[in-house]
């Protein structure tokens, strides 16, 4: 859900391309020759095709995966994806088959007789050798013609196979159940849109060869036979062949290692979205240690798995380099076992078949069984997540159709297209009867128990009752959120609902309120008076078009709620559920929210109220009080104040107003005050903050980091060693069966009289395979485990640098960024870097071995080598430029992916309440269509190139050819065979290898993007303090010494030069209106950014305290409660510090021990992610049983109790008055009365202290701030405020204070 209007782009280029065109990749020409010097932005991307656009690929697939799951349960994704796609699959596999099976044919024969033609007393003459070089060409040709338009094929074949996929997961997302939410995480669903889609990519373009290379070898085999005879052919493939059972083995070990590296890869990414999603909590509570080592250990398991997969790669990539020389080894021996005499011919015609089936059988076959294996486990995955369970359709037209007329319209995101949805109910009315249901569904203890509710006209409806008593979990069964086990629910009307956690996502404020409903100018500005915010738009920089942030983060509690309610009421219903909005504001703008909004707004409508602000209860119509899940008593606040029931009890002692939930920011945290005459509202248009891409090349300084994390300078030079050794070996062989031949073909020419020593070369020969098969394995496990190294290093380095990163980093970069360099980047690094680097260097090598050997043949030959590598460096530089810009591009526009699917799944109940949907999965099917643009238009410029280097190629070899043909030496015929399969396999591996060239420097931007977190500013390290008490702080005492505090080095202060004093063990309220700077000082307080001044405790200045002795001197009850997945224990003692005793005891003062001890796991009891199953009051109190358990001097409470029922809140403040009473305590308040009997309170106003002094003192200052607040709560209120104030200073007084 990012801020962005669609733009129109230009046509695709393969929109209306001919075939030839298309063959020739010519409609890349101008792009290359245009971006040469330029570059290319995200504004020069075309239009998707419409064979690749999101909506239609969902669309398909949703329809095949609906029908196939019906008939067939275990591979129904797999039967869906064949139907959808396997046309096109079949197609390109059949051409696969054909561009394999021409070089076979053709090569070795053609080679074969060029070789002959070139032997002494040769049968061949001028016009077979003229003819088999055309035929040798025209092969060549014929091969790059089909082999990159097949690749291309099938490059955007897994394209859309992804797209598709992603598609349907995130439709999938939308509907789950909220049991099926609380089986995942937004961390394993971000692994399935990142590393398990990117299969198709990474793998599957090669998995034709599955079927292809058996064909190949067959064919391979018989003309072998026919060379050399069956015995050496079959010896020769026999033992290529032994090798098809360890690759069998290698790819059903990869499918048990990749599912299993999924699982903890997804482990490993929900742990960081959690830790981003709570870094704040986590910094205060210094709990970076304990958190670091679950991902260590997260890490741990998942690089097993990963070294596994490629030490299983070494084993590979090993083969390939000495199982064709020793094939062609085995089948020359037993050849001239046989009484034969090798030839050059012979020798040079069954290297060519060889050479061809060597990548084929012993590469791609492997790679295509490992890519079935992958892609299998990752369709698996992903078909387990499709299954989960799904709310049950909603009805909306069944019952409604009968009794709404449909009118109004609605507007997608950008405000740019629009469509009829709009309902006006008759008779909207809500029947319960005998309903129960539970959130577990194992569980014998229901959620809600029994509900019966009948509501058949337009009044207010209160909800009331203590923390976790099942009040959300009511409105959850209005909007079938939470399945019913028993009883009969019928809503009728249309539903809106304002949910608990303000739910915003990263949009303007006019966006948030109107999702998705067409602007109604009249009803838009009386639904922003009625939610009070009219003052807040006019202090906004860019008014109603103010980017809010990711969810809101820009943005006060009071600012979020009101925006939350205003969507709410924006939208045209019957029926509005309305889940405590009141908590998050003050008692002067609540009570304007109630009047002007709920009262007088909504008054013609069904209204049910969830609040804790017992004092609006006699305007309800009716009063329901929940109790365990029950509805425990029902009437009207006249019926239950006179029933002599523990309403009127309840009143008694609650009788007091709400307060104060400051609006705590205005623009952002990081902008407490905004000059009104700063901005021009009209001509600036509000921007989301960016990721930038990189441009140019990828540093030198980037590759020597990545090596570096690797192993030291000793390491690296033994690993290049390693492959200079391995390339060595092999090319030496090569050359030994040249001068085996050459050695015959003397031996056979009686002018000569030469003889030879056949065992010496046979043992010599032998030894060199030998030595060959024992460098390139060491080689292998050497290399990979030295990558392994780096990825570890590189993890673990950034890791440690995000954990203790400066706040200013995680306020401007949303969680989908960050997340996205641990799961999408970190997984190229992992798995694919190391496999294109080898390449990289196997073929560099390769190239310089095959200049050796042909410079031994005709030096001459090296400077048309050394011409072709020029031409191709400056083909690489044009292409190189678009295809790193777009590869850069192709990184930025994943991002928005990611975060919409996150944004979407916290605020998944508030999208179905407005059955949003389908415009959520639009705004998705755009940001994947943007990506698509970019990522279609990398795999067309990555194909032309490569085909392009092939065709360049083909005119290089055509050239050696005329040479040898034309300008005739005396070459041996062993001599010509060693020059043309050198120079035939050059031209084939070099544009493998260009294109890998370039393939690496494309996926070394993931390694520019982690690396670019090694450079993060981290906060302070400082040094032990000398001299420090061991029980310091012992009293509790806070200086601010003229304290001043930024968000940002660029932006205002929003602290200006604090200066007071805090006695030990004194009991402070802070207060003040919006952007006063309240949470500032807490933020101050704990280090969190960057001060002038000082913030001296005890003594002691906290500027020069470590951080995590100060952090964990200061224990904070947080204003959002964040629980993390885990056990109960970890959530309240992660360092293993206390017994359970002390652990029991703190959840017996908070009234948590029973429903812990409930469960059979009791401590070890599990958390959701989020602590979402429980509610937020009961996840207020889990904070405060971590204050106790922790008992530190200071405590420091932020707004604590916004979110609880009046019972919980006075059990907190009891709590807290029991346990915190020899300790500081700051309080920010939101109910007035939790702060009126404190020492003193401290108004902020505009970053300044104002006032300063006893509740009562100051309530004798008819012109204080802190009177006309208390003023505002209303006259039975602020009389009972007033007397709190003049009972404690009374009791002071009585102290001797």
């Amino acid at each position: 859900m990012e801020f962005q209007t669609k733009k129109q782009r230009k046509p695709n280029p393969r929109a209306k391309i001919n075939p030839i065109s298309a063959l020739l990749f010519t409609q890349m020409y101008p792009i290359l020759c245009r971006n040469y010097k330029t570059g290319l932005t995200e504004d020069d991307l075309f239009e998707p095709l419409d064979e690749h656009k999101s909506s239609n690929l969902g669309d398909n697939l949703e329809k095949a995966w609906s029908e196939e799951q019906v008939k067939h349960k275990k591979y129904a994704l797999h039967l869906a994806l064949f139907r959808v796609f396997g046309v096109s699959f079949v197609v390109l596999g059949i051409c696969k088959l054909v561009q394999v099976l021409i070089p076979v044919i053709v090569m070795p024969k053609a080679i074969g007789i060029l070789v002959s033609y070139f032997n002494k007393n040769s049968d061949i003459d001028d016009n077979q050798a003229y003819l088999y070089s055309a035929l040798l060409i025209l092969s060549l040709a014929v091969d790059a013609l089909f082999c990159h338009s097949t690749m291309m094929g099938m490059m955007h074949l897994c394209m859309k196979l992804r797209v598709a996929c992603c598609s349907l997961i995130y439709r999938k997302a939308l509907r789950l159940s909220q049991s099926s939410l609380g089986q995942t995480t937004i961390g394993q669903i971000v692994n399935l849109l990142s590393n398990d889609v990117s299969k198709f990519d990474q793998h599957f373009i090669v998995c034709h060869y599955v079927v292809v290379t058996p064909v190949h070898a067959i064919l391979g085999t018989y003309l072998l036979a026919k060379i050399i005879g069956g015995p050496a052919a079959f010896a020769g493939i026999g033992f290529l062949i032994l090798f098809i059972p360890l690759q069998l083995y290698l790819g059903k070990r990869t499918s048990v290692l990749r599912l299993r590296t999924a699982l903890r890869t997804d482990e490993r990414v929900r742990l960081m979205n959690e830790i981003v999603c709570g870094i704040k909590v986590i910094k205060m509570y210094t709990w970076e240690r304990p958190f670091a080592k679950l991902v260590s250990y997260a890490r741990r398991i998942e690089i097993n798995s990963i070294r596994a997969q490629l030490l299983m790669q070494a084993v590979v990539y090993s083969l390939e380099m000495f199982t064709t020389r020793t094939s062609v080894f085995i089948s020359i021996l037993v050849y001239i076992s046989y009484g034969q005499n090798i030839t050059a011919e012979t020798a040079f015609a069954i290297t060519a078949i060889y050479n061809i089936l060597r990548p084929i059988i012993t590469t791609l076959y492997s790679e295509s069984i490992m890519s079935f294996a992958e892609v299998h486990i990752s369709i698996s995955r992903l078909q387990k997540f499709l299954c989960f369970e799904e709310l049950p359709q909603k009805r909306l037209e069944a019952e409604d159709k009968a009794r709404c007329q449909r009118n109004g319209k609605i507007s997608i995101l950008n405000e740019d297209e629009e469509f009829e949805l709009d309902a006006k109910c008759e008779n909207p009315s809500i029947l319960l009867h005998g309903v129960k249901a539970n959130w577990i569904v194992d569980s014998p203890d229901n959620t809600l128990s029994d509900v019966n509710l009948n509501i058949e006209r337009n009044q207010l409806i209160a909800v009331i009752g203590p923390v976790g008593s099942g009040k959300s979990s009511l409105f959850n069964v209005i909007l079938r959120e939470l399945p019913t086990s028993s009883g009969y629910v019928n809503i009728q009307g249309r539903v809106s609902y304002a949910c608990q956690e303000p739910w915003l996502f990263s949009a303007s404020v006019r966006q948030n309120i109107l999702f998705g409903d067409a602007y109604d100018e009249t009803r838009y500005k009386a639904v922003v008076k009625a939610c009070a915010l009219r003052s807040d738009l006019a202090m906004f920089p860019f008014g109603d078009r103010t980017i809010v942030g990711e969810k809101g983060n820009s943005l006060s509690g009071g600012q979020r709620a009101r925006i939350n309610l205003a969507r709410a009421v924006y939208k045209r219903a019957d029926i509005y559920l309305l889940d405590d909005p009141l908590s998050a504001v003050d008692a002067k703008v609540g009570k304007q929210l109630f009047d002007d909004c709920i009262m007088r707004f909504l008054n013609n409508k069904i209204r049910i109220l969830i609040t804790h602000q017992l004092q609006y209860l006699k305007e309800a119509d009716r009063i329901l009080i929940f109790d365990d899940g029950k509805i425990t008593q029902e009437g009207t606040y006249q019926e239950l104040s006179t029933s002599g029931l523990d309403f009127a009890k309840l009143l008694a002692e609650f009788q007091v107003g709400e307060e104060e939930e400051e609006r705590k920011r205005i623009r952002s945290r990081q902008n407490s005050e905004i000059s009104l005459d700063r901005f021009d509202v009209e001509d600036i248009d509000p921007e989301l903050q960016e990721e930038k891409a990189a441009s140019g090349n990828i540093k030198l300084e980037t590759y020597v980091s990545y090596f570096r994390s690797g192993g030291g300078y000793f390491v690296i030079l033994l690993m290049a060693l390693a492959f200079v050794a391995v390339q060595g070996t092999a090319n030496l062989s090569d050359y030994y069966v040249a001068y085996w031949v050459n050695k015959e073909q003397d031996a056979s020419n009686p002018e000569k009289n030469v003889t030879i020593d056949r065992d010496a070369i046979i043992y010599t020969y032998s030894g060199i395979i030998l030595a060959t098969i024992v460098i390139s394995v060491s080689q292998g496990l050497l290399y990979f485990a030295f990558m392994m190294r780096a990825s570890i290093n590189l993890h673990d380095f950034i890791f440690s640098k995000i954990s203790y990163a400066i706040m200013r980093f995680f306020d401007v970069n949303p969680t989908g960024r960050i997340l996205n360099r641990f799961s999408k980047d970190m997984g190229i690094i992992d798995e694919y870097i190391p496999l294109i680097f080898n390449d990289f260097f196997r073929i560099a090598l390769y190239l310089f071995g095959s200049l050796i050997l042909s410079a031994v043949v005709n030096p001459w030959f090296i400077i048309p080598s050394i011409v072709l590598l020029v031409i191709f460096y400056g083909l690489r530089s044009i292409y190189m430029e678009t295809s790193r810009s777009v590869k850069r591009i192709e990184g930025i526009t994943r991002s928005p992916i990611f975060n919409h699917m996150a944004a979407s799944l916290c605020g998944v109940s508030t999208i179905r309440a407005f059955s949003a949907e389908e415009l959520l999965v639009k705004e998705f099917d755009n940001h994947q269509d943007l990506h698509s643009s970019a990522w279609f238009l990398f795999i067309l410029s990555n194909r032309t190139f490569g085909f392009w280097v092939d065709e360049i190629c083909l005119l290089f070899i055509t050239f050696v050819i005329l040479c040898l043909l034309f300008i005739q030496t005396d070459y041996y015929g062993g001599d010509v065979g060693l020059l043309l399969s050198q120079y035939i396999g050059l031209v084939g591996t070099l544009q493998w290898g260009m294109r890998q060239w370039s393939e690496l420097e494309n996926h070394m931007t993931s390694v520019e993007r982690v690396l670019e977190y090694t450079k993060l500013d981290t906060e302070p390290e400082r040094k032990k303090f000398e001299n420090l008490p061991a029980k310091w702080p012992a009293f509790g005492k806070i200086v601010f010494s003229d304290l001043s505090m930024k968000y940002d080095p660029e932006e205002e202060f929003v602290l200006k030069h604090l200066n007071f004093t805090i006695r030990p063990s004194e009991k402070i309220g802070i207060v003040g209106r919006t952007g006063a700077g309240k949470t500032s000082i807490i933020a101050a307080l704990f280090h969190l950014y960057e001060l002038e001044g000082a913030i001296v405790i005890d003594g002691v200045d906290t500027a020069k305290l470590p951080l995590d002795l100060l952090r964990s001197s200061i224990s904070i009850i947080p204003q959002e409660p964040v629980l993390f997945s885990g056990s109960i224990r970890k959530n309240l003692d992660p360092f293993e510090e206390y017994t359970d005793d002390v652990i029991w005891s703190a959840l017996e003062q908070v009234k948590l021990k029973e429903l812990i001890a409930e469960s059979p796991a009791g401590l070890n009891g599990i958390v959701s992610e989020g602590g979402s199953n429980f509610s937020i009051g009961q996840r207020q109190l889990v904070c405060l049983a971590r204050a106790i358990i922790r008992n530190n001097k200071i405590l420091v409470m932020d707004e604590a109790t916004a979110n609880v029922d009046p019972h919980t809140d006075g059990l907190i403040q009891k709590t807290i008055r029991k346990n915190f009473a020899q300790c500081t305590v700051l309080t920010i308040a939101h109910r007035l009365h939790t702060i009126m009997d404190s020492d003193r309170v401290l108004v902020m106003d505009a970053g300044r202290v104002i006032e300063f002094d006893h509740p009562h003192n100051l309530l004798q200052q008819t012109d204080s701030i802190f009177y006309t607040m208390v003023k505002t709560t209303g006259n039975i209120t602020s009389k009972n405020l007033h007397s709190i104030a003049e009972e404690s200073i009374t009791k002071l007084k009585n102290m001797g204070y």
